[in-house]
């Protein structure tokens, strides 16, 4: 119903930067959120920012405040995640996913709350 597809990874060195999209068509919800998750090898998928698109409102996991940033493109449904001073600890398959949004400025930080995920791009920090 909802298509979410992520773009943007790739290999960068420690202390670089990348830019991840998310474009979203499809029977979107009327009102949503977005959120950035990532999941390394043998770890659990983890939040990491999350945005409401109607309240503005952006969420963002304490490993990456002050180094990662999200911004929209409101046209073309998409989000993109602007991550600056890459560590090797980044190192993980990056997940934009949509949640709908009950109220305004709901940001949820929970996987369960993300109704639909797109396919994941890789983003390895060397060392």
């Amino acid at each position: 119903q909802v298509q979410l597809v992520e773009s943007g990874g790739g290999l960068v060195q420690a202390g670089g930067s990348l830019r991840l999209s998310c474009a979203a068509s499809g029977r979107t919800f009327s009102y949503s959120a977005m959120g950035w998750f990532r999941q390394a090898p043998g770890k659990e998928r983890e939040f990491v920012i999350g945005f409401s698109w109607s309240g503005g409102t952006t969420v963002y996991a304490d490993s990456v405040k002050g180094r990662f940033t999200i911004s929209t493109d409101n046209a073309k449904n998409t989000v993109y995640l602007q991550m600056n001073s890459l560590k090797p600890e980044d190192t993980a398959v990056y997940y934009c996913a949509t949640a709908r949004a009950y109220y305004a400025n709901y940001v949820p930080r929970a996987q369960s709350e993300y109704s639909y995920w797109g396919q994941g791009t890789q983003v390895t920090v060397s060392s």
